[in-house]
């Protein structure tokens, strides 16, 4: 398996000769569900050479957060005009790298983004993020970005008095939302930002309803978004009419890339753990990534990943009573850091070394956020590409794990 002793499997649904077909029909539900927002994908979910190429070919935009990502999608051949620089606090050298490359379009929510910009760039189309969290998101982002309602007249007299040109209007109401009112309570506070805007003579353009999509499929392989897209047309529809022209965009990630790819990961140490008449009290298994690999996702994104046993085809075959018998067991990470754990006190069935965990849904914010700590190769998975007959998304249940 090679040095990291993991495998990634990239879920590219469809039928033999319909490349990626996973992301086609998900991009296809996108513009059914909502017709008049443009995809930008958040490249920082998950860099996947084999994502980004597909989405491009299919004419999507791209959400960009550092002179990295840009350099990566231009040299992809994505015109500037697709990518939207939106961090709103940029360093110099990546405010200079996307002057000198054409990106046009970016985020600000502070008065020295401002200042920064009109020094290093004032040429930049600016957009204008506001804070709108979802208190129910899985990671809300409004304690790091996102300018207050009530400061947004002062940036945008300091954007006219620099000779800064402001187009628009972003936020985020945070990752993996589950509230729908914070969509519509955002578009409304877009809208009246936008009138602000517009008395101080600046030309309003695009609106950027950020990310927060989940991208799951149903038994049918329809893509489930549930009731947020409803509530988004409704919202947009009554605010921004269609013939206002304003360009609306969104920066999903996890929409396109959560679903696309499975982990793999052996077993490569196990203890047990004795209480005092001999009986076992917990059982302890090393695999061979974690915390500061894949499993970031734990801490970072505030994921519960669920996985499957996979007993291997290379040990002796494990007898129904023994496959019945479960034990309190911990699953360690494979660095010397004892906070380096996935799980404890989960109910596993005896696990040998060279059993294999399978781990769905594992593509937005795991390998992406993964370090090299320890000297541990995290960051170089083996990859497989695999077809699936159908787009359907099986959520793997195990005992006191719930599907994220």
């Amino acid at each position: 398996m090679g040095g990291s002793g993991r495998s990634w499997s990239w879920r590219q649904h469809g039928h033999s000769g319909q490349l990626n077909y996973f992301l086609f029909s998900s991009l296809l539900a996108w513009k059914a569900a909502m017709p008049r927002i443009t995809p930008f994908y958040a490249v920082k979910c998950y860099p996947e050479p084999g994502i980004l190429k597909m989405l491009n070919a299919l004419g999507t935009g791209f959400d960009c957060a550092s002179k990295g990502e840009v350099e990566l999608m231009l040299n992809m051949g994505v015109h500037p005009s697709r990518i939207v620089f939106a961090h709103p606090c940029k360093r110099a050298s990546d405010i200079r790298y996307a002057r000198e490359h054409g990106v046009q379009y970016t985020t600000f929510d502070t008065e020295s983004e401002l200042h920064k910009m009109a020094t290093l760039n004032p040429d930049f189309k600016c957009i204008l993020r506001i804070r709108a969290d979802d208190p129910e998101a899985r990671v809300p982002l409004g304690l790091k970005y996102g300018a207050e309602l009530s400061e947004a007249p002062k940036l945008l007299a300091t954007a006219k008095t620099l000779g800064m040109e402001v187009v628009g209007v972003s936020f985020h109401v945070g990752s993996a939302c589950k509230n729908l009112a914070a969509f519509t309570t955002a578009i409304e506070s877009a809208r009246s930002i936008f009138d602000q805007a517009r008395a101080l003579g600046f030309s309003m353009e695009v609106l950027d309803i950020g990310g927060g999509f989940t991208g799951h499929f149903d038994c049918h392989g329809n893509v489930m978004f549930g009731d947020i897209a409803s509530a988004i047309n409704a919202a947009v529809a009554a605010n921004f009419p269609v013939e206002e022209g304003v360009r609306i965009i969104a920066e999903p990630g996890r929409y396109f890339a959560e679903t696309s790819a499975s982990l793999l990961m052996p077993v490569y140490g196990q203890r047990d753990r004795l209480n005092e008449d001999g009986s076992i009290k917990n059982k302890d298994y090393w695999l061979t990534d974690g915390l500061y690999g894949s499993f970031n996702c734990i801490l970072y994104d505030g994921q519960n990943p669920t996985y499957q046993v996979l007993r291997s085809p290379l040990l002796p075959r494990v007898s129904p009573a023994e496959e019945s018998t479960s034990y309190p067991s911990t699953l360690w990470g494979p660095t010397c850091d004892s906070a380096d754990v996935l799980y404890k006190d989960h109910m596993l069935p005896q696990l040998r070394n060279g059993d294999w965990l399978l781990f769905p849904n594992a593509g937005a914010y795991t390998h992406a956020g993964a370090c090299d700590f320890n000297g541990i190769e995290a960051t170089k998975p083996n990859k497989y590409y695999v077809f699936s007959d159908s787009a359907v998304d099986s959520i793997i249940a195990t005992d006191d794990v719930n599907a994220s």
